[in-house]
């Protein structure tokens, strides 16, 4: 009988990201910039904390849309903190502006698509795992690519938060073999 991943539990809300999101290739730069900085604001806390505010940090944050939040200052800032929606932390919220400026340049030379895909050599790594506690932190990629994006200057990007981030866009297929979609979501390479 096939079962659901375990991580995703009995709430509606971790089901629907699970079956429909979770894992799915995205090669979108703005979505693919949105999830990790959503990741980033997770560190520290669970994901369904963030997945309950994702709405509200979407409307916060402009859409997560990096050519507004890069002109941002300090009366962004300073409002941003005082959202109670949001997760209320200055070096999260100063490192997604600076994320955005970041975001725009490297979009504007190989693309933020790419940049993130070559740790992966452009291609969804497929993992065949039968057991949760199979599944890693962190891996070499997700490693290098933390050591890129710090190179870089982004933050809150640790190697295991790059491989939350990289399960979470599809960059690897984590759904145990027990899980339907592990197979929907390995068609999708």
């Amino acid at each position: 009988m096939e079962e659901r991943c375990p991580w995703c539990g009995t709430d509606p809300l971790y089901i629907a990201y699970h079956d429909e999101e979770w894992g799915i290739p995205r090669r979108d730069p703005r979505a693919l910039w949105e999830c990790l900085m959503l990741e980033g604001f997770q560190a520290g806390l669970s994901w369904i904390t963030i997945l309950r505010r994702r709405e509200t940090f979407r409307a916060a944050f402009a859409g997560f849309d990096p050519a507004t939040i890069a002109t941002w200052g300090d009366p962004e800032v300073t409002r941003l903190l005082a959202d109670p929606g949001i997760i209320r932390h200055r070096g999260k919220i100063e490192a997604t502006i600076r994320a955005a400026r970041l975001w725009l340049t490297i979009e504007a030379g190989e693309g933020f698509a790419p940049y993130i895909w070559k740790h992966v050599d452009g291609r969804p790594q497929q993992n065949r795992r039968s057991r949760s506690s199979d599944i890693p932190a962190a891996t070499p990629a997700s490693t290098a690519l933390s050591k890129q994006l710090r190179k870089d200057g982004f933050n809150f990007c640790g190697p295991t938060i790059t491989y939350a981030f990289m399960q979470a866009t599809g960059l690897v297929n984590d759904h145990l073999v027990t899980c339907p979609a592990h197979d929907r979501v390995a068609a999708l390479a």
